[in-house]
């Protein structure tokens, strides 16, 4: 499935194989510091124990940290990332934890095979003539009812990315959106928000987290 990988999606690929054990040494205590992120999650733990628990998917999920979380709230988590390194470093960090390379353009499951699924701010580099066809594999892989998480960062425009996480090189864009701009897209997927959050306003990093459902 991923062998074929060319233009961003390769790019984003061979940028997180680069900077994975980087990466993944910044962001392992991210979350301690994250009061409203970590309530964000366990308020979506309690979504899917409230629709009867199952597996749940966290599409982009870097070196486990979050897929951890959820799991330590009682959720059946597994990770999903185009990076095989960051997967390594997932499985390294994370050994009881079932982590997979995949692309969320073409997830490798079957349709509503998941409660639940999250996206935690690993969309921002989907452009957006992409964004339907994630959004479709979202839709397809969830049932009815189920509970979908995404995590953004909040803007108008996209810059690229040359180099980060320890000074390593990337070339990959990264694309700010607004919260009424995704709320519409995930509309036109069928899907109904239920709920946002916004994160940071004064910041230099705004952010949003949007609560979703699949529509039947």
């Amino acid at each position: 499935m991923l062998s074929d990988l060319d233009g961003w999606l390769a790019d984003t690929r061979s940028s997180y194989d680069t900077v994975a054990v980087s990466y993944a040494g910044q962001l392992r205590e991210a979350l301690a510091g994250e009061p409203h992120l970590r309530a964000a999650l366990a308020l979506f733990a309690g979504m899917v124990q409230a629709a009867g628990g199952g597996p749940v998917a966290d599409v982009g999920c870097g070196p486990g940290h979050v897929t951890a979380h959820l799991r330590e709230l009682g959720v059946d988590a597994f990770g999903i990332d185009l990076s095989p390194a960051m997967i390594d470093v997932a499985r390294r960090d994370h050994p009881d934890l079932r982590f997979e390379v995949g692309s969320m353009t073409d997830l490798d499951l079957a349709d509503a095979s998941v409660t639940a699924l999250l996206a935690f701010w690993s969309l921002i580099h989907v452009p957006d003539d992409a964004i339907p066809t994630v959004f479709g594999q979202f839709r397809r892989v969830l049932p009815a009812g189920g509970p979908l998480l995404l995590g953004f960062h909040v803007g108008d425009e996209s810059r690229l990315k040359t180099q980060g996480y320890g000074g390593h090189p990337m070339n990959v864009y990264v694309h700010r959106r607004r919260p009424d701009q995704v709320t519409a897209r995930l509309h036109d997927a069928g899907f109904t928000v239920e709920a946002q959050w916004l994160l940071d306003l004064d910041g230099s990093r705004p952010g949003a987290v949007l609560f979703a459902r699949r529509r039947p």
